[in-house]
């Protein structure tokens, strides 16, 4: 059974709670979906270390309810 959006960015949020989650569903089948995730967690970490921690909030999902997600990832600016 396909995720929807909404629990996408609440596992998300469980694991990263100052997150900033965006999700787009890209092909309209709920299987894949393209998120932007913003958080002060990810300051100083590389790219592949922010992935890490999403995919590590979805890691029960992923491959199963979950088929494919496009991530972007970033520190919030400072201003």
């Amino acid at each position: 059974m396909p995720m929807n959006a909404t629990d996408i960015e609440a596992l998300i949020k469980r694991h990263i709670p100052d997150a900033e989650v965006t999700i787009r569903d890209l092909a309209g089948d709920g299987d894949h979906y393209a998120a932007t995730v913003i958080s002060e967690v990810f300051r100083g970490k590389s790219r592949v270390q922010q992935h890490q921690l999403v995919y590590q909030a979805l890691k029960a999902e992923m491959g199963g309810a979950l088929h494919a997600l496009a991530l972007q990832t970033a520190a919030p600016e400072k201003g």
